[in-house]
């Protein structure tokens, strides 16, 4: 028997169980937890109680207080209940869980109703939940009046259809939620193709028609059954027609989005050449990484407490203490479970972080699971190929996090730099360590350059590291550190 472990705060939910039946419909269930040995593997059966048990989830439901925000939320908001399957690990972490999804609606514009998770080893391939809990799902959805179901993790064609035919609403899942979301928050010619292409990659195996109901069928003689020789049987259908015309889309957008790639590699090219060390900063969704940007940098651009607020990648210039320039990007947010659309889509974008120098590596300190969030961001560098690029890791939001939570990641992660891209606190000794992680010019000069040379003096200072400058009566006189590519532009003028 399946059975749901988990369940959100908001009304009573449903219980199918002997043991719990209640006299009343709508009766409160008995909750289970901390059941002996849940966690032992070699457990050969789960519980009889821990799978007949329904736990509610606290602090799921989005509470609207602000009477404008009623009004405004009055007019868009879907009221959804949160589905998820716990295969592995503990409870916090599949409460965890289904708080990210919980933040995911809300960013979506969604007001969560209820959150229900459920223990099984392996998600069941028809249903995802199994068909019993699955009925015991659209009592919840009937009781709280919801008209979407969000699964936490990628249903299949399949159990997208059949789930949604019992449950009776509309069902979505974790990939779909998220792709909504990057519709909604991009800005950019770019970034629009970017989650275009995405949606469709994600829509093409999902299409759902009527057979033949809606084909085009072939012409023929009056009264002369299918139409003769060659002619006979349906013509294409409507989900044929939608799949060509996807594809057709998919094409295009994949087209328009090489040439936009085009201008992002010149100016790519051209720091490469000039040897303008590069650094990213990258990390978990929500992080604080355009804050800590704007800190570092004074770029100014947007800054929100919402999951994804940043689609469209920004480029910005600083400098070391020592004077050298480098250039600082603000990346895409990741999260637990990427979806694989949205890697390939926003390749060209992630790109920055594979090309870098360095990766500032940014982390929520103040979240409850941050290490679940490194572990994540991690593997998503090993996908795009930026899993070699020497990284700092940034505990960001120091101000609001646990020190006791700060001093377990020191352990994990013994050079960490705590900062607070709010107060500020930290950031000079980020700075600091960003100058020493960053390649050093390799090639030492002392040379005398003519005024009419301003070019190259420009260029060792955008470049290079200055030891020592003067400016004499023939010419200003430097000894400096350089890229050999400098260097050998320098050497006709070297002092002697």
């Amino acid at each position: 028997m399946n059975t749901f472990v988990d369940s959100s705060p908001l009304g009573p939910a449903p219980h199918r169980g002997a043991e719990h039946a209640g006299s009343a419909a709508g009766a409160r269930p008995h909750t289970t937890e901390g059941v002996a040995g849940f966690d032992r593997p070699e457990q050969g059966e789960l519980e009889l109680a821990e799978r007949h048990a329904l736990r509610r989830v606290e602090g799921l439901s989005t509470e609207l207080t602000d009477v404008t925000e009623v009004e405004n939320r009055s007019l868009r908001l879907e009221r959804v209940v949160l589905m998820g399957v716990w295969t592995s690990g503990t409870q916090q972490d599949a409460d965890n869980s289904l708080t990210e999804l919980k933040q995911l609606a809300e960013t979506a514009g969604a007001a969560v109703l209820e959150g229900v998770t459920q223990r099984r080893r392996k998600p069941d391939p028809a249903t995802y939940i199994g068909r019993g809990k699955a009925e015991e799902l659209r009592e919840i959805v009937e009781s709280t009046g919801a008209d979407t179901v969000v699964c936490d993790g990628e249903l299949a064609p399949g159990q997208l259809r059949q789930l949604e035919d019992i449950v009776k609403v509309k069902v979505i899942d974790r990939t779909a939620l998220i792709l909504d979301i990057f519709a909604q928050h991009a800005r950019s010619r770019e970034g629009k193709a970017q989650v275009e292409l995405a949606q469709l990659s994600y829509l093409l195996p999902r299409l759902r028609g009527w057979g033949t109901t809606l084909s085009r069928q072939a012409g023929g003689r009056a009264g002369g059954g299918n139409g003769g020789v060659g002619l006979r049987g349906p013509g294409e259908t409507k989900i044929e027609t939608d799949r060509r015309r996807i594809n057709a889309k998919m094409a295009k957008l994949r087209r328009q989005l090489s040439h936009m790639e085009t201008s992002r590699d010149v100016k790519r090219d051209k720091r490469q050449v000039r040897r303008v060390p590069a650094v990213s900063i990258a990390g978990y969704t929500n992080a604080g990484k355009s804050s800590l940007l704007n800190r570092l940098t004074n770029a100014g651009v947007l800054v929100e407490d919402a999951l994804f607020a940043t689609l469209d990648p920004t480029v910005r210039q600083a400098r070391t203490p020592d004077g050298r320039a480098f250039t600082l990007s603000d990346t895409v947010g990741f999260v637990r479970h990427l979806p694989h659309e949205l890697v390939e889509a926003f390749r060209s974008t992630l790109e920055e972080v594979a090309d870098a120098d360095l990766v500032l590596h940014v982390v929520d300190a103040s979240h409850p699971d941050p290490e679940q969030q490194l572990s994540s961001v991690r593997e998503v560098f090993g996908e795009i190929g930026a899993g070699s690029v020497p990284e700092v890791v940034v505990l960001n939001k120091t101000d609001a996090a646990d020190p006791l939570v700060i001093k377990q990641l020191r352990v994990k992660e013994p050079d960490a730099i705590e900062v607070s891209a709010r107060t500020g606190a930290g950031v000079e000794e980020l700075i600091d360590a960003v100058a020493g992680a960053l390649p050093s010019p390799g090639s030492e000069v002392r040379v005398m350059l003519p005024y009419g040379r301003g070019d190259l003096l420009s260029r060792v200072h955008e470049e290079g590291r200055i030891v020592e400058e003067e400016h004499t009566c023939d010419g200003t006189r430097l000894h400096a550190f350089v890229p050999g590519l400098l260097a050998g532009k320098l050497d006709a003028y070297a002092a002697l």
